[in-house]
Order: C-alpha cells, then structure tokens, then sequence
C-alpha cells in the first residue's frame, strides 16, 4: 500500500478514527498536591488510519508522539475527544471493557526487555497468551507457536530460552511475537526500532512490512527516525506541542513540505549523498515551549523564521486539498523555500 494516494477520496472506512483527541496531565503543587495547572501533551488531535495503511507519527522527543499511542491503547487516560476502532468509541472505556479492545489493537515498545517477563520462557509467555484468551484449540498451541516463531524469523529451538538470553533485536522480534499472537487488526508501534543498532533496524523494519503483508495489519508507526518512517509509511503526520502540524502522503512530505517545522525536520535529515555535504540547513532558533503553557496562536511561531504577526494571534487549523493537510498560515511554494529563508535571517 505504499504510495498511498489520499484515502480520504475514497469508499474505504478507517479502521481507527482520532476526533478531538487531548491528553491533558495535572501539574500539583502545595501542601495539598492541588491542581494548579496541566501539561498539555496532546491537544486536539484528529486524523484517521484505513485498512492496511501505515501512518508514521514525527516529532521532535516530547511532542506528544507516545502520549498519543498509549492513550489510543488505554494505557493513558483520555481528557477529552473521541477514539473510534471499529466503529465504536473507545474513549473512556474502563480496564475491563479495554480487555476485549486488547485483543485488536496491540503495542510493541521501545524496549523489548521491558515488555517481556524475564522469569518466563518465550514459550512460557506465548502460551499463556493463547491459553487466557483462547485463540487456538489446546492441542493447536505448540503448533500456533512455531507458526508466529516462523513468521518474525526465529527457529522452534528458542522456545525454552528466557529474554536475557537474546540479543536487543532478537527480543524486539518476540515482543512482536507476543503482539501478533492475538491475531490483531490494528498494532503501534512505538519506537520500535530507536534502540536497536542501524543494521539490526533495518531487519525489523523489513519484517513490519512483511508482516503487514501476510497479516493485513493497520500500523500507527511513532518514531523520531526520518528514515524509518519514509521507509515504512503510507502517510506521515508530523507532530509539534501536542498538535499535528502536517499529514500528507509519505512521498509528499519528504519532496513537497509546506510547514516550516516539517522543512527544518528534512534539513537536518542526513542523506548519504556526498553530492548534498554542502546542502543549506534550517537552524531554528529558541527552543521548543513548555506544554505546561504553550504559546498563544501558532504554536511554531516562537522559532518560526517566517512567522508574522497572524501567526502569535490566531491558531491554523489544519486544512489542505489532494490529501496534503497543513497547519499553517503561510503558503509558500517548496521551491522558494530556500531564497524565502535567507531573507527571513
């Protein structure tokens, strides 16, 4: 499904639609821990996943990027909005009604270790998860446990290994393991590959992919890696402050950026050309604001070296035609970008 052209046009309806989405964390002070104001990690947050598409989600570190996955999941709790999978709203749901919810949408964390127990074997692990939720006859598990062990490209032989006898990528691959073990429709993955060596990277970025094929799994990819996410994406949505400043298709973003923060993102992303050593970069001045109190209007506009007086008065919201979505009150052509920038600095 790479290349995807806008879904948006078409009859397709999305596996998982974000409406409004905001998750707010209450700052404390005083003797009695009051309330006294709130870190806005996502804020008004909507777009929608369709069946089989990977959405890459970039950001700077402390954007909001895994705030958004682990409240999507459960795993944090949502201030307001809507998050409909399936058809049904899951905002809000409590932690047995998110049990059923657990069974379709499945996460795979920066660090493998940390998500595996490290008193049980992979086999252990795996078959207490087809066990609880019965995803297999009982005289199936050995054979469904081999199977998932083939697809993420491990042999039979490690099943009565324990976590700290594999290397970082080989534990990455059986926390995919258990992931898929439910069999889900929609799988985060957050940071997924952040931790690993480049080679080792490149291996579980490939086997995404394949098994995104053989799966048909819908993939909400959060990662700070430009790379990973052009490789592995269908769309990209670029994430500053809580807020989603573009969503385009993935080749759009990478050779037809509109927002300012996602040209500055590019121009720092290193390509391995020695023909563009020499390239021009966007150094951004500032640095990025608190969440706990985030500029009035464009949240950019403060490192912003196009910004105007519009931009620190009213907010843009995100808007565009042909799939390309931007927030941002400036339109300015790609190719001038560069002559627009010298002049601004």
């Amino acid at each position: 499904m790479k290349g995807l052209a806008d879904p948006h046009s078409s009859q397709m309806q999305p596996v998982i639609a974000l409406k409004n989405v905001k998750t707010y964390y209450p700052i404390k002070s005083g003797v009695f821990s009051r309330i006294v104001s709130y870190t806005k990690a996502v804020d008004d947050v909507s777009f929608r996943i369709y069946p089989r598409e990977t959405l890459g989600l970039v950001g700077e570190s402390g954007c909001g990027k895994s705030s958004l996955g682990r409240t999507i999941i459960g795993l944090e709790k949502i201030t307001s909005g809507q998050i409909v999978f399936d058809g049904e709203d899951i905002a809000g749901y409590t932690h047995d009604q998110m049990r059923s919810v657990w069974k379709q949408i499945q996460m795979v964390f920066q660090d493998p270790y940390s998500s595996l127990n490290p008193r049980k074997t992979v086999e252990n692990m795996m078959e207490e998860i087809l066990r609880i939720h019965q995803i297999v006859p009982g005289n199936e598990i050995n054979r469904e446990i081999n199977r998932i062990l083939g697809l993420i490209g491990l042999s039979p032989e490690v099943r009565k290994r324990f976590p700290h006898e594999f290397s970082g990528g080989q534990r990455q691959r059986i926390s995919i393991a258990k992931a898929i073990t439910l069999r889900p429709k929609f799988l985060i993955c957050d940071e997924a590959t952040s931790a690993l060596d480049v080679s080792i990277q490149a291996q579980i970025l490939g086997l995404f992919k394949e098994l995104q094929a053989k799966l048909g799994l819908t993939c909400l990819f959060i990662s700070h890696g430009l790379g990973a996410v052009k490789y592995i994406s269908d769309r990209i949505a670029v994430m500053y402050l809580g807020k989603i400043v573009e969503l385009a298709p993935a080749s759009g973003v990478f050779t037809e950026p509109r927002h300012p923060y996602t040209q500055a993102l590019l121009s720092a992303y290193p390509v391995p050309d020695p023909k563009n050593r020499s390239r021009e970069k966007i150094l951004l001045s500032g640095t990025v604001p608190s969440s706990a109190n985030p500029p009035k209007g464009c949240r950019f506009h403060t490192r912003c070296p196009f910004k105007e007086l519009r931009c620190s008065e009213e907010e843009p919201e995100l808007s565009g035609d042909g799939g390309h979505q931007t927030a941002c009150h400036l339109r300015i052509n790609p190719s001038d970008w560069w002559e627009v920038y010298s002049q601004a600095v």
